[in-house]
């Protein structure tokens, strides 16, 4: 059996695919390090999931390996990560208590938002849009530069911080804001076309 057709078949084979389950399996111990203080090993731990992340979409276009697994794996991934990151950096102390109420409480209103549109018109895509990835990168580059607060005091460290907290505040509600006026031009649509075919 050629080895493209057994990847369509088995889509967990694909590089891109076994990087982000890789990055997910990374998750508790990246948490557990961080809670006991191993912030040396923490911020190593978030590279390397850094780096699986910019190499599955990398492989995924070389390779040719882009699957319908892997294009809703790699966001929960990202996900599942930095949410549970900000909170338990909120936990310790290290993360201010607004910027994790404003990441943690978006990402749970999208998957309300995404699982009520696939329930009421059966609709499963619900692309990133820019402020959505442009809030992603901010969230990485904040957890990046908490993590690397703790392993030196120097004054880069602490303005690149305050900078990356104040994006990630500033992008989250732009992007929130931006996918609740998609949400409303995509529920207005079957509406105006029902009325038209009336």
């Amino acid at each position: 059996m050629p080895e493209d057709q057994q990847l369509k078949l088995n889509p967990l084979r694909s590089a891109p695919n076994l990087l982000t389950l890789m990055r997910i399996c990374m998750a508790p111990f990246l948490v557990a390090a961080i809670i006991e203080g191993h912030y040396l090993l923490s911020f190593s731990l978030f590279v390397a999931a850094g780096l699986t992340d910019a190499l599955d979409g990398l492989l995924a276009r070389v390779l040719k390996q882009r699957s319908v697994l892997g294009h809703y794996l790699d966001p929960v991934a990202d996900k599942l990560l930095l949410s549970t990151l900000f909170l338990v950096l909120f936990y310790k102390g290290l993360m201010p208590a607004t910027v994790t109420v404003l990441v943690f409480g978006r990402d749970v209103a999208i998957l309300l938002v995404a699982a009520i549109l696939y329930a009421a018109v059966g609709r499963r895509e619900f692309h990133p849009s820019v402020f959505g990835k442009a809030n992603t990168l901010a969230q990485i580059g904040a957890v990046a530069a908490v993590l690397l607060h703790q392993l030196t005091p120097a004054l880069w460290v602490a303005v690149t911080r305050e900078v990356a907290l104040g994006a990630t505040i500033a992008l989250t509600v732009a992007s929130g804001l931006h996918y609740a006026w998609l949400v409303s031009r995509r529920g207005a649509t079957p509406a105006a076309s029902g009325a038209g075919a009336k």
